[in-house]
């Protein structure tokens, strides 16, 4: 991999101003979808159910942008070079002394905006009910290829060297010790920083960690019975991965493989929902039931926000190259020493057993199961993934003292 370059190390504001006209545009074409035939079974085998995705684009007309721009505006944003890439970050710092620096890193088909939840309440725990002595000062980039981060030109950017990015980003910002957090691609990031043991990484926090066993994985990928009995918990986390495999991994390999083939994301917004949306079944039916009415984590606003940065950042392409870099085994256990703190929410992918986290993280410091949540943790359930966060690096903050 290339080494940091320092042709340019200034850190410069960052003020998001998307022009009207590209908001008319957007529901311009929202208006002008082609829209197909209605699926024919009545569950969510064939994808996406053509109601929900047409209720989506009648609330998306009527969608403001403005709201979440000033929400980002009202935030310290930056852009540095690293790299030869500009990333953008959000940089939040709490007002507690001794305030623990942390980076988190969201993942597909994630953002930013992912964790505008969790600021107020990480940064400022005594004004939502926590102790001023587990405050955070929040430091959350965007992957490159990614949101405002600029696109790379070159291949080779892969969760390794990104993690060597954000060792530099920290290093630059004047932080000598510091955690980090992360989920999906995030997760893949964060690990890869433990491997590299940066000067100052105290431990690592993952909402969705990387455990799964090499014959698990085996028999998994091959599509062959179980390898051996399991616990209860095992068994759930077959029982999860296996459909995964068998029926949710459609994206994961055409962006593997092919991700310059998806122009259509490009130039139809309802196809870039509609891929974005298909993630994983626990959360299709999340955001079903979002757009059929029902209260959930997620709003229809905190939805279409997402989709909109994305569709607005022209992204779409250059986010699933990131699928393509990457050579690593996604699940797999990397081998990482440093203190880990895992959180399980049911309705991630699947939820790693404690048992394969003892086994995967040797320096396991927490591991607590969530009663509620799934994929997008701190943005569906913020409150719980704040207390697990404060809870697992609690133990380490006498170390950055």
């Amino acid at each position: 991999m290339s080494p940091i370059l320092e042709a340019r190390t200034d850190i410069r504001p960052f003020h998001v101003d998307i022009p009207d006209a590209d908001l008319d545009d957007l529901r311009r074409r929202i208006a002008q979808t082609r829209w197909p035939s209605e699926e024919v079974v009545g569950d969510r085998s064939q994808g996406v159910p053509l109601t929900t995705i047409q209720q989506l684009a009648r609330d998306w007309q009527g969608h403001d942008w403005r709201v979440i721009e000033a929400r980002l505006n009202t935030l310290p944003q930056f852009i540095t070079e690293i790299d030869g890439v500009d990333i953008h970050f959000l940089h939040v710092r709490s007002l507690h002394e001794g305030a623990v620096p942390m980076v988190v890193t969201h993942g597909w088909p994630g953002s930013i905006i992912e964790q505008l939840k969790i600021i107020e309440p990480l940064t400022d725990p005594m004004s939502h009910g926590a102790d001023g002595a587990d405050a955070f000062d929040l430091v959350i980039p965007s992957l490159p290829g990614h949101g405002f981060s600029g696109t790379p030109t070159e291949t080779g950017w892969d969760p390794i060297r990104i993690a060597r990015a954000w060792a530099e980003l920290m290093s630059r910002l004047g932080y000598d010790h510091y955690v980090a957090q992360g989920g999906d691609w995030g997760n893949a990031v964060t690990e890869q920083l433990a491997l590299l043991k940066p000067a100052g990484l105290l431990g690592i926090h993952t909402n969705m960690p990387a455990t799964i066993p090499d014959d698990v994985a085996h028999a998994l990928q091959y599509g062959e019975p179980a390898p051996h009995a399991f616990t209860p918990d095992e068994q759930r986390a077959w029982d999860q991965l296996a459909n995964f495999y068998q029926h949710g991994l459609g994206y994961a390999g055409e962006m593997a493989n092919r991700p310059q083939t998806l122009y259509g994301l490009e130039d139809s917004p309802i196809g870039l929902a509609a891929w974005m949306l298909d993630h994983d079944a626990a959360n299709l039916e999340l955001i079903v039931r979002v757009f059929d009415g029902a209260q959930e984590g997620l709003s229809k606003t905190d939805i279409l926000d997402n989709i909109t940065l994305y569709w607005l950042t022209k992204t779409a392409v250059s986010s699933a190259r990131l699928y393509w870099e990457s050579k690593l085994p996604f699940f797999a256990p990397k081998g990482v020493t440093l203190p880990v703190a895992v959180s399980v929410f049911p309705e991630e992918i699947y939820s790693a057993p404690r048992s394969w986290a003892e086994k995967a993280y040797p320096n396991l410091i927490h591991y607590n199961r969530l009663s509620k949540g799934g994929h997008f943790a701190a943005w569906e359930q913020p409150e719980a993934y704040c207390d697990e966060v404060r809870d697992s690096f609690r133990p380490l903050r006498f170390s950055a003292s």
